[in-house]
């Protein structure tokens, strides 16, 4: 899976434009026939870690290659999406189209690396390495703005990744490996944990992207081409969210019980200050991309909520949205390679002229919102069901981001589909290609069908929850008063004897 595509990123740079389109293709197509077997293959309730491979030592770093459940479902995202951005560029993308089509290969590339490696070395060399084909897909192919864009993203990613990398060396010297699975199982003194967890913490905030460390990303997606967009949202802000969940809980579980309020305060304030201000936006992109930053925010908390219905539902929120935000940034490429804006204003009553492009985005606006039936509802239920047993409050302040998630999305909605058909070029807008439908339908058969039946997604990764959950689970507050996350508070003593 991570040969095919490096050696077509090659041959594209090789080949003419067309046949760099075909190659591009042809090699996420057989990528996403790999991934459908790595998933059949895999052993549900099996070993935690399989189709290990291990070429041992390198020089700085091991060559050692391995999944659990969370990487399945997040590789199989990764490839599931890639063929969808090599469609969306066939018409849209004209100029130095092999260096582009190289470009996304390379990032499918370094996001399989990313979510498989098992050396610590190794996941950073990937982690950092998909900076740069996302930098030049937005800085070459992107809009008016694109180096400012590009810049920021880069500077941005970049920076937090730097203590990162000094935490990986303390890591590695401490614990006499740089291997992911031993150290998943070293018990890191707890005054270290707190430093360590802040180091990686700093790069993983800036790729999920937290509140305030969001900037970059509306002016990312606002300048990225269709296709940069839906593979940043589908899969690369997931990297940090998977970061979390591979480091920061696992390695660092006191540190992480002790900073719990960091995080769900951060989180919080990011559901309801980025709702409202998608409320205000004028352009489509900027609102799904402030969208973004909500949604992420349920994955935090979820995952900081210390127990199974939060790290499973953090987890289908990252998928869904994966699915979602992608589908919703592709039907906004839609109606921009017809009119070439995304001012919200310029457009009204496509339910007239384009009534099958209508269905499929009001089916992706109420994946977004969540509604039942759809694989929106699973994530934030399960989510905000784990978050209830550690915080009311803080349930209550993401059910308002909800409601506000509900009010942007269907006040976009009714702004471009609904209304009057009154402009001339709007009323000249084409209905759907064959293409576009090859493009959007299968993204919403996999939203439904996690809709309809989260089990599938679910399963695979259960066994590896239960053990990040035991192994969390020892986490101790710095105070004997509060609360372990995920755990009801026993009652004081006196209270005790004092109940009949």
């Amino acid at each position: 899976m991570l040969a095919i595509p490096a050696i077509a990123a090659v041959a594209c740079l090789f080949s003419s434009a067309q046949g760099a389109r075909w190659i591009a293709l042809i090699a996420t197509l057989i990528d996403l026939v790999l991934g459908i077997g790595l998933w059949t293959s895999y052993d549900i309730g099996g070993a935690q870690w399989q189709f290990v491979e291990d070429a041992g030592n390198l020089g700085i770093f091991s060559w050692k290659l391995g999944i659990d459940g969370f990487a399945l479902l997040l590789v199989m995202l990764s490839v599931f999406l890639m063929p969808v951005c090599i469609g969306a560029s066939w018409v849209a993308v004209t100029n130095r189209v092999q260096e582009y089509m190289a470009a996304f290969l390379f990032t499918e590339v370094l996001m399989i690396g990313t979510f498989t490696a098992q050396d610590l070395f190794l996941f950073y060399i990937f982690f950092e390495a998909g900076l740069i084909p996302m930098y030049l897909i937005i800085g070459i192919w992107g809009g008016v703005n694109r180096i400012y864009a590009s810049y920021k993203f880069f500077l941005y990613t970049l920076l937090g990744s730097v203590l990162m990398l000094v935490a990986m060396l303390w890591m590695a010297n401490f614990a006499g490996t740089s291997d992911i699975p031993t150290l998943l199982r070293t018990d890191f003194p707890v005054k270290a944990q707190t430093f360590l967890w802040l180091a990686f913490f700093a790069s993983f905030a800036v790729k999920m992207p937290m509140w305030p460390f969001h900037t970059w990303l509306p002016d990312a997606h606002v300048q990225a081409p269709t296709a940069g967009s839906v593979i940043l949202a589908g899969v690369l802000l997931k990297l940090g969210g998977y970061g979390f969940l591979r480091f920061s809980l696992p390695m660092f579980p006191e540190a992480s019980a002790q900073l719990t309020w960091l995080v769900l305060g951060l989180s919080a304030i990011a559901v309801i200050y980025t709702s409202l201000v998608a409320l205000v936006q004028s352009d489509m992109k900027k609102l799904i991309a402030y969208s973004s930053v909500a949604h992420m925010a349920i994955v935090t908390i979820g995952l900081f909520a210390f127990n199974r219905q939060g790290i499973e539902g953090a987890m289908i929120v990252m998928l869904s949205h994966g699915l979602v935000s992608a589908a919703l940034f592709l039907c906004v490429g839609v109606i921009y390679d017809r009119l070439h804006t995304r001012e919200i204003s310029r457009y009204g009553g496509l339910a007239i002229n384009m009534p099958r492009y209508a269905l499929l985005f009001l089916f992706f606006t109420m994946a977004s919102i969540g509604l039942p039936g759809t694989s929106g509802f699973v994530g934030e239920f399960l989510s905000l069901a784990g978050t209830y047993q550690v915080s009311t409050a803080i349930t209550l302040l993401c059910t308002t981001g909800i409601i506000l998630g509900a009010a942007y999305m269907l006040y976009l909605y009714r702004r471009v589909v609904f209304g009057d058909l009154t402009k001339d070029d709007v009323r000249a807008m084409p209905d759907l290609s064959l293409r576009e439908i090859a493009l959007l339908a299968p993204i919403a058969a996999v939203a439904l069908w996690m809709g309809v039946y989260p089990e599938s997604f679910l399963a695979p990764m259960r066994k590896d929850v239960a053990t990040l959950e035991a192994r969390i689970s020892r986490a101790t507050p710095a105070g004997d008063s509060l609360p372990t996350p995920g755990k009801a508070m026993a009652l004081p003593v006196q209270h005790a004897e004092a109940r009949p």
